[in-house]
């Protein structure tokens, strides 16, 4: 295998070039989001952190990430102080620039620990499969553009829950697992959407015996009952003595009026939101395959089809959620050939959603030659490496991946480059347009190709 693919630290060496090089590249209001993060929690008691609302941009993440900002601010601070004033809105010195992206490419080396632990965990036979899926993680263009351009810290987070789904492959780590999985939603909340997996996955294999589900192992249970309440007792525990869990819960999810505000009108909106109320519960059958067959492909699997169903029928959904479905699905893209033929337009698609984040001119590099370069260098990696599957493969669906591929090439060459050459700045709007429904049909495509290989394997 090391004869045939870079390792994983050669590549995270190569990958990090690239990076400091993009430390001058645009960057998001994400980014003032996150220095005002570090200004609130080194300058204020945490009594005060979840009501301090001088920046528009306060904060809303769980207590583990707000103690996260916290020791970045233990060292911000002999960096440029000035960037730890909560009164200094925009600030972004080139100290406080540098140090931030830093932050990002450091605290990234937990995604490049879980995915060595990933491919150390695999079985032999699919060692080579697993560790073209490594390096293509740790090489993602939606990590490079999210978090290094666009800024956040995905690629750590992401690294926790990868670690927690490896720990899922050995009985004697499920535990570990479930903590893992309960330190990760401390962190950010959005992983919510695939704790019914975790629920399901963990209750049968850690909680129940294996020959029946009436062998249910007490002593498991309590471990695993207690363990997840001292992660979220750690976390929360004191806002519950400060009896501030309500403002808590209010930045954590802020809901309003809700999405449609003619609800109970009869119009399309009503067929609309009934519609969206209905088709978030297709996950429920991939629970209840995973509860009768507790696999960690199954699992694996369950995760992908819970990402898929808060991604395409989620509240307020960012495009950077599609990460929710592309990680985990990448862990198990090359099962077969029937699993890599739904996998190859959803990691289409998901890249080429997120070209609208970097809307600049001197962005166009970054985001579209390399994503070209990635597509074409992974795909074709996993075209050869991907096993024959052992069950017949759909026409239509294989159909429809290959000329979806084959769309995105002009796609991005027009929305990228020839829209602007050709109409300036009018109609500003069609590039956005032509993107957003061009990936929408590849992710809902993918979506039911996946639907089908999982229930029919």
């Amino acid at each position: 295998m090391a004869d045939q693919f870079p390792t994983l630290a050669q590549c995270a060496v190569v990958a990090t070039s690239l990076k400091v090089l993009l430390w001058p590249a645009y960057k998001s209001t994400d980014f003032e989001v996150h220095r005002n993060w570090l200004a609130i929690t080194h300058s204020l008691p945490i009594d005060k952190w979840y009501f301090e609302e001088t920046s528009e941009w306060t904060l809303d993440y769980p207590p583990f990430f707000a103690h996260f900002e916290w020791v970045l601010g233990r060292i911000a601070r002999y960096v440029d102080a000035a960037m730890l004033q909560i009164n200094n809105l925009e600030y972004d010195s080139w100290q406080t620039i540098h140090f931030q992206r830093a932050t990002v490419i450091l605290t990234e080396l937990m995604l490049v620990y879980s995915l060595y632990a990933f491919v150390r965990s695999s079985p032999a036979a699919t060692k080579k499969q697993a560790h073209a899926v490594a390096l293509s993680l740790l090489l993602s263009p939606a990590l490079l553009i999210i978090d290094h351009i666009h800024f956040q810290y995905n690629g750590f987070m992401y690294g926790v829950l990868i670690w927690s789904i490896v720990l899922a492959r050995k009985k004697s780590t499920l535990l570990l697992s479930g903590i893992m999985f309960a330190v990760l939603l401390c962190f950010k909340h959005i992983y919510l959407y695939l704790a019914p997996a975790y629920f399901a996955f963990l209750l049968r294999t850690y909680c129940l015996g294996p020959r029946s589900v009436f062998d249910i192992k007490f002593a498991n249970c309590i471990k695993l009952g207690v363990s997840i309440a001292a992660v979220f007792a750690l976390a929360f525990g004191p806002f519950v003595y400060w009896e501030q869990m309500p403002q808590v819960l209010a930045r954590l999810f802020p809901f309003s009026r809700g999405l449609c505000h003619a609800y109970w009108a009869p119009n399309v909106w009503a067929i609309y939101s009934f519609s969206d109320r209905i088709l978030i519960y297709p996950q429920i059958p991939a629970l209840l395959k995973l509860f009768l067959q507790p696999s960690w492909d199954n699992f694996v699997a369950t995760l992908t089809l819970c990402g898929y169903a808060s991604f395409l029928f989620g509240w307020h959904v960012h495009e950077k959620a599609i990460l929710l479905v592309i990680v985990p699905f990448s862990l198990i893209a090359l099962k077969d050939r029937r699993y890599f033929g739904a996998f190859r337009p959803l990691a289409v698609a998901g890249h080429v959603s997120l070209f609208p984040l970097l809307f600049t001119v001197q962005e166009f590099p970054a985001k579209t030659v390399y994503t070209l370069v990635w597509l074409i260098a992974f795909l074709l990696t996993f075209d050869k490496l991907v096993p024959a599957s052992e069950k017949p493969r759909v026409f239509l669906l294989d159909r429809f991946s290959l000329l979806y591929t084959a769309l995105a090439v002009p796609l991005m060459v027009y929305t990228s480059l020839l829209h602007h050459m050709i109409f300036g700045a009018k109609y500003e709007f069609l590039p956005l347009m032509f993107t957003s429904s061009y990936c929408a049909i590849g992710v809902v495509g993918s979506w039911l190709s996946f639907s089908v290989v999982h229930f029919t394997a």
